[in-house]
């Protein structure tokens, strides 16, 4: 009994869970109870009437509004976005508004109770209601009541005796719902962040593999070290080996007087190591690597040669995809080193349900590979569990920025960080899209990071590959004759109406008809002469007429609209560039305007 309360006092626990275990078998809690006690104390969904009960609605009919929209709505959202919903709509929105205007019972809102609402909510608040910062997701809160009031109008055109007396103008603007400069500014942070993080991951790699392995010799020696004992640590520290009965190994730290636990110390390094591994070379979310099992493992064989192919099957998680990751040599390694450490020696791998702390549910019992021994059971590593072992990691690996700051990565980070690294090792956009789970490929091009060098490597290497493909004497060093040839092509490229936009060593195509050619550019100081041109054509073509010269008339006239059209470019360009004259401001009118305001003023003053 003492040996699995010594076990279980870990985290504060004091020995709880085991005793819950203990009574529960004996059944003193009845025979519905369940087998463990963090099954009691998680939380399980709420309904939507108890979500907006929280917000504490004096209004029932609102109240009642609230419940019944959020019930039609539970349907096809999941639970976390109508958690979201019930707090906007019953807490953020409603309760604001009865707290500021007390009686309030309809949803047809003033304009002044609407602007004073919306400054409210652009702002975060204490209990003494004097705002803190600016609320990052006000137009998130914004899309809520709108969404609200427009699904209100949209359903009372079905069901109007139900929905039809509470449709009413919407509050919020659509131009407050748009967040675009604020995801610009997010997007633009995460891939500074991204710049930042990824030329140190593989320093926290070889930290991370340092940290386990210093941790593992630690427990080894501590284990074989008698109690009362002194050893040293690989980092050099000298520890005392700590008399105890239970299977994990304490020791005390001389100079400090804490006590360590290296069970728990070998542990968070293993589990730091494991997720920095597993997310790097796959590029999965966190909550679908916690969700890997021994079942995960599937089996391909490659239709052409036969080969067997180990691949990971990725449960469905944000966008309820299922998707197959190729198994790497390295993620390989990975994945085995945990299996072995979750089997412990054990045939198969043990049976644990796993919380879902956004849909507040538990799973059926599955062989998770992310679970841990505590005490005398097995349980799923939660989101926390990771965080708390990754930032302890970081904190022993010294790890700086460009600031001398202390690097922190999320599991997220990983993630970011996977998309840009392959994508620069030359895998192509859309492959990645589908390894990452992206429904497009723009949201898998909005993680790539683009490097300033990046841009440069890959332009000089386009105009490479360019010339390559160009013949080679076209990059010699031109002759003498040939440069003078250059040069005097710019100067044949005067005429009369304006400039010849023709290329360098091309002939005239069109005989040196220029009020024909398209590639004239024509200069407005010009246009009398042009003008002088049209008349002379109409002239022309009247005589082309009278004479019966019909062959000449389809080419007066050709040359006629070619000559309109060069007149049109000519007044469009010389418009462009006439000066209009403002002249001068005239204030005699506004002085005496003014004088006369200050007069009556005076007057009105006087007794």
């Amino acid at each position: 009994m003492q040996h699995a309360i010594g076990e279980h006092q870990t985290n504060g626990y004091h020995g709880k869970h085991l005793f819950y275990a203990l009574l529960a078998g004996l059944g003193v809690f009845g025979p519905d109870a369940p087998a463990r006690l963090k099954t009691v104390m998680l939380p399980g969904q709420l309904t939507p009437a108890d979500l907006v009960d929280r917000q504490g609605i004096t209004c029932t009919a609102i109240r009642d509004l609230l419940v019944d929209y959020l019930t039609e709505r539970a349907v096809d959202v999941d639970y976390t976005t109508l958690e979201d919903m019930a707090r906007t709509l019953a807490g953020l929105f409603w309760r604001d508004l009865e707290k500021h205007h007390p009686g309030i019972d309809s949803l047809r809102l003033d304009a002044d109770a609407v602007t004073a609402w919306r400054e409210r909510v652009r702002m975060i608040r204490d209990r003494h209601g004097i705002p803190i910062r600016p609320r990052v997701n006000a137009h998130t809160v914004f899309s809520w009541v709108r969404t609200f009031y427009q699904d209100l109008a949209r359903r009372a055109a079905d069901e109007p005796t139900r929905w039809g007396p509470w449709v009413a103008p919407c509050p919020v603007r659509d131009s407050d719902t748009d967040h675009s400069k604020n995801r610009a500014r997010r997007k633009a942070a995460m891939d500074q962040r991204t710049r930042t993080l990824l030329p140190a991951l593989p320093a926290l790699v070889k930290a991370v593999e340092r940290q386990l392995k210093d941790a593992q010799t630690c427990l080894a020696t501590g284990r074989e070290t008698p109690a009362g004992a002194s050893f040293t640590t690989p980092t050099g520290e000298n520890l005392l080996r700590r008399a105890g009965v239970s299977s994990r190994i304490y020791a005390d730290d001389p100079d400090t007087g804490r006590r360590r636990d290296l069970t728990v110390e070998e542990e968070r390094a293993f589990w730091a190591w494991a997720i920095v591994e597993v997310l790097r070379h796959t590029g999965m979310r966190i909550e679908e690597a916690l969700e890997l099992t021994h079942h995960s493992f599937v089996a391909y064989q490659l239709p052409t040669t036969g080969e067997i192919v180990p691949m990971l099957q990725v449960a469905p998680s944000k966008l309820d995809q299922e998707r197959l990751l190729l198994v790497s040599p390295e993620l390989g390694e990975v994945l085995t080193a945990i299996i072995r450490r979750v089997r412990r020696g054990q045939q198969a791998m043990p049976l644990v349900s796993a919380y879902d702390s956004l849909e507040r549910l538990w799973s059926a019992p599955m062989p998770f590979l992310f679970q841990r021994r505590c005490g005398p059971e097995d349980r799923a590593i939660p989101c926390n569990y990771i965080y708390t072992c990754l930032n302890d990691a970081l904190a022993a690996s010294g790890l700086t920025g460009p600031g001398a700051e202390q690097l922190r990565y999320t599991p997220h980070d990983l993630r970011r960080i996977f998309v840009p690294d392959a994508l620069r090792s030359g895998l192509p956009p859309h492959i990645a899209a589908r390894i990452c789970g992206h429904r497009t490929v723009d949201t898998t091009l909005g993680y790539a990071a683009i490097y300033p060098e990046d841009v440069i490597n890959h332009h000089r290497s386009f105009i490479a590959r360019r010339r390559a493909l160009r013949p080679g004497e076209e990059y010699r060093e031109p002759t003498a004759q040939e440069w003078q040839d250059f040069l005097a092509h710019f100067e044949l490229r005067k005429v009369a109406l304006g400039v010849c936009a023709r290329d360098f060593g091309t002939p005239c195509v069109h005989e040196h008809a220029c009020i024909r050619c398209p590639v004239l550019r024509p200069d407005p100081e010009q246009m009398p002469r042009l003008e002088e041109i049209h008349a002379n054509l109409l002239d022309r073509l009247q005589e082309a007429k009278e004479q019966g010269w019909l062959g000449e008339v389809a080419a007066i006239e050709a040359s006629l609209a070619a000559a309109e059209q060069k007149l049109a470019a000519m007044r469009d360009l010389a418009a462009r560039h006439t000066t209009v004259h403002l002249g001068m401001p005239d204030l005699r009118g506004v002085v005496a305007r003014i004088d006369s305001e200050q007069r009556n003023e005076d007057a009105k003053q006087q007794p």
